[in-house]
């Protein structure tokens, strides 16, 4: 099993700006392992962390990004303290692969119970861990020698970044260990010719940290003592915005600013910079006229431009490539949209500011907007980070309405945006510096997942027939991003495998229909022939049917009695169940459960069933419109998926034919 240490830089690297040639002198703050304590030796417990597996006993971060290369030094010292603690000896690093990012001066060792040492020896590995729009998330793995119960682990290594760049930092605090005591450093970039600076936030500091302050040598410095381990939670908000944690962001501004000035001046240098990109007006006219009919409605007009956009290929999904196929393929970068369009290809950023310059020489009133995905972080102007603003959307005009469009996030139906762009804070690009705005919520009933089933139930108790599951909205386009570089074998699995994941009981599943997944303007329609062997059981004489036919996802939704974080969902959907039972030949329907009808205004669900000329027809359907809700609240939303388990394991009673035998 491998421990996935928390991040302390960004991944994904945001260049703030190239720096001058100079070299500053190397220090190593981890400067080699540090005695240990005979205390440390003999501790058998943390008291302020009861059952702990393992804690960290020391943590030291030192960035120095004086130099022409920016480097972290990281250091760690870890108390195995259980039998489950000893997984912490397999180590993984995680780094962002490209333009020279590294993990360098990797060291390791174990100190045994007895105080003896075995120092790491073996082979680092390194593997993919994320690939999302053509970045590429890797790892260092190892694992550290003979780890026992009450030894202690200590390894350290440096980030060495990117040469002739500076980058936004961030010390994360907490851990999914306890940690007695970290301390963290920062020697920041300084320009002599240019208005460089750097501000820090902070927030969830442990009880009695004192904030980081800058000292007369101009490091930045933390010291911090007893971090509670990091809770984890299903359905909570980013981790970002929950661990104990101090983010840096270097600016290119004189002086103190406020957040008003800031993003003025930003967003006349973001609109310049957009403005640049999309002016080519004549050109614009003349493909808007290949796609549009003058006799469309303005809606109509939307659509088809939003569609022809969607139809040019997005370098953003595609596999990447190796250095070598990019040579091969000798594609140039894009600098207006008149090249994206006479090329027929562009990134997803490059793709929806065509669509912004298409619009706009088709007559419509259109704006660049840059957001804020909420999929990491929820974006704060304050804190004045131009780089967290990181998707670019369309704001168009239609009869007095605001429609956002984002046709570069691949296979985002037209009025629809991906959910992390749902819901969140943009700006608004104009020449006077833009206004902040924010992205509609859509509502649960674009986004459901339809199961239609046709079935019969045989005299031992089987259920087989057809079942169509329609998935529509954010539902479809999530599915369709996930698979849309595997083959049509994995995804049959993929579709298979989620069908099974809703049924409660072992079943058979069979993908009859192939899917459109390359369409955002359809909902993904897939046909399966469906088996579950003994869904009806027997008792005395009679037969039992569950209702719960396709809720196995919901069992175990909030099963703790105590919530730490908030509840957090990804975006508002529904679940919609039609199910027809045919009934063997003889067998007499004797009870059915009471319609259920539990509204609670955000969340609602239904069930009801009926029987007809020896067919049950069931009929179910859950609503979630909520997104974020405190955790004060979390008792009344576990209160309201303990009535739908309830509902859902209510059992229809049959009375077989007299010759029957139910399993």
């Amino acid at each position: 099993m491998s421990f996935r240490r928390g991040l302390v830089i960004s991944l994904a690297p945001i260049v703030v700006l190239t720096i001058a040639s100079y070299r500053s002198p190397r220090v190593n703050a981890a400067a080699g392992f540090q005695p240990v304590s005979a205390e440390e030796l003999k501790m058998t417990r943390e008291p302020l962390a009861p059952g702990a597996p393992a804690i960290i006993l020391f943590r030291q971060v030192d960035r120095d990004d004086r130099g022409e290369t920016a480097h972290e030094d990281n250091y760690f010292r870890i108390k195995i303290l259980t039998e489950e603690g000893r997984k912490y000896g397999d180590i993984e690093i995680p780094f962002y692969k490209g333009n020279g990012n590294n993990v360098t001066a990797l060291r390791g060792r174990t100190i045994r119970p007895d105080g003896s040492i075995a120092n790491f020896e073996g082979k680092v590995f390194e593997k993919a861990i994320v690939k999302a729009k053509g970045l590429k998330y890797m790892a260092k793995t190892f694992t550290l020698p003979d780890v026992q119960v009450g030894s202690i682990i200590e390894y350290y290594y440096t980030y060495d970044l990117s040469e002739h760049y500076i980058y936004d930092s961030h010390w994360i605090l907490s851990d999914e260990l306890f940690t007695r005591k970290a301390n963290f450093s920062l020697k920041p970039y300084a320009s002599s010719y240019a208005p460089i600076g750097i501000r820090w936030s902070w927030q969830m500091l442990p009880a009695g940290t004192v904030p980081p302050k800058e000292g007369g040598d101009n490091v930045i410095r933390l010291e911090a003592a007893n971090i509670p381990a990091f809770q984890t939670e299903d359905f909570m908000p980013p981790e970002n915005e929950l661990k104990s944690r101090v983010d840096f962001t270097y600016h290119e501004s004189e002086g103190t600013q406020t957040p008003e000035k800031f993003w003025k001046e930003t967003g006349k240098k973001m609109n310049d910079e957009l403005e640049s990109f999309v002016g080519k007006r004549k050109a614009m006219e003349q493909a808007v006229a290949q796609i549009i009919s003058p006799n469309d409605s303005d809606e109509e007009k939307l659509q088809k431009i939003y569609a022809r956009v969607q139809q040019i290929r997005n370098t953003s999904f595609e596999v990447r490539k190796t250095q070598q196929e990019e040579k091969r393929a000798k594609e140039k970068d894009l600098n207006n949209v008149e090249e994206v369009w006479k090329r027929g290809y562009g990134n997803g950023a490059q793709l929806t500011w065509l669509y912004l310059a298409l619009v706009r020489a088709a007559g419509f009133e259109a704006y660049g907007v840059w957001a804020s995905e909420r999929r990491n972080y929820f974006f704060n102007p304050q804190q004045m980070d131009r780089y967290k603003l990181d998707a670019n959307l369309v704001l168009v005009k239609l009869k007095g309405v605001d429609i956002y469009c984002d046709p570069g996030g691949a296979f985002t139906p037209f009025k629809l945006l991906t959910w992390s762009e749902t819901g969140v804070q943009g700006l608004r690009l104009d020449k006077d510096g833009g206004s902040w705005v924010r992205t509609m919520i859509p509502p649960s009933s674009e986004s459901r997942i339809e199961r239609k089933a046709d079935l019969k139930l045989s005299d031992t108790g089987d259920l087989e027939g057809n079942l169509t599951v329609t998935f529509t909205g954010l539902e479809a386009l999530s599915r369709r991003v996930e698979e849309r570089n595997v083959d049509e074998a994995e995804r049959k699995k993929f579709l298979e495998d989620q069908v099974k994941e809703y049924i409660p009981a072992a079943s058979d599943v069979d993908l009859k229909n192939k899917p459109d997944w390359n369409s955002s303007a359809v909902p993904l329609v897939a046909q399966f022939a469906l088996k579950i062997p003994g869904w009806a059981s027997g008792a005395g004489r009679r037969a039992l049917v569950p209702v719960g036919l396709f809720s196995a996802t919901e069992h175990h939704l909030f099963d703790h009695a105590v919530r730490l974080h908030p509840i957090y969902f990804e975006f508002p959907f529904q679940k919609v169940d039609e199910i027809t039972i045919e009934l063997p030949a003889g067998w007499q329907t004797t009870s059915l459960p009471a319609a259920q009808n539990v509204d609670a205004k955000v969340v609602v669900y239904s069930l009801k069933v009926e029987n007809d000329k020896n067919k049950l027809h069931l009929t179910r359907k859950l609503a979630v419109d909520l997104l974020l809700a405190e955790a004060k609240y979390y008792s009344s939303l576990r209160s309201f998926f303990q009535s739908v388990r309830t509902g859902d394991e209510e059992q229809i009673v049959l009375q077989p034919g007299t010759t029957v035998s139910v399993n």
